[in-house]
């Protein structure tokens, strides 16, 4: 075990984590923060995805000795209130049938806006191809994506 100082969704957190510890795990059984999460442990379906300063990874496969001294925000954290952008635009458009991959899905749609504010259809099909959907609302994802870029993408 060792003693890790973390910043998570804008919160400074002390925990004991075995360094190989995956940061999903840490997220939600150590932290309680249960929106991001786990989907098939190999980075493989996108479920897990949080941001790392700013970037989307899959928290899965990220042990958490790799995140000392960086940023880390989870679906609780993108917007506390779930006034984000995308948050709206998912309610909007629908998306959701299961709902279970979906904050996964919003964390990495989050990062290309952040990156590319008015992505094209082919971008964001590309940049969303790593986050699977088993109920296949792909159409409704990507319309929601496009419907937060076309309002800001990202909150002010």
């Amino acid at each position: 075990m060792a003693k890790y100082t973390l910043n998570i969704n804008q919160e400074t957190r002390e925990l004991d984590a075995d360094p190989k510890m995956p940061l999903l795990w840490v997220i939600r059984d150590i932290l309680g923060l249960t929106g991001t999460k786990f989907g098939c442990g190999m980075a493989q379906c996108g479920c897990c995805t949080v941001h790392l300063d700013g970037e989307a990874i899959r928290s899965c496969i990220t042990p958490i000795s790799q995140v000392k001294g960086k940023k880390v925000t989870t679906i609780e954290g993108l917007s506390p209130e779930g006034n984000h952008p995308l948050q709206v635009a998912w309610v909007e458009e629908d998306v959701p049938q299961c709902g279970y991959c979906q904050a996964g899905q919003v964390m990495n749609a989050a990062a290309l806006l952040q990156k590319n504010p008015h992505p094209t259809d082919q971008e964001i099909i590309t940049a969303m191809e790593g986050n699977l959907c088993r109920c296949g609302t792909y159409n409704r994802i990507r319309k929601a994506i496009k419907n937060a870029a076309e309002k800001g993408g990202t909150p002010s």
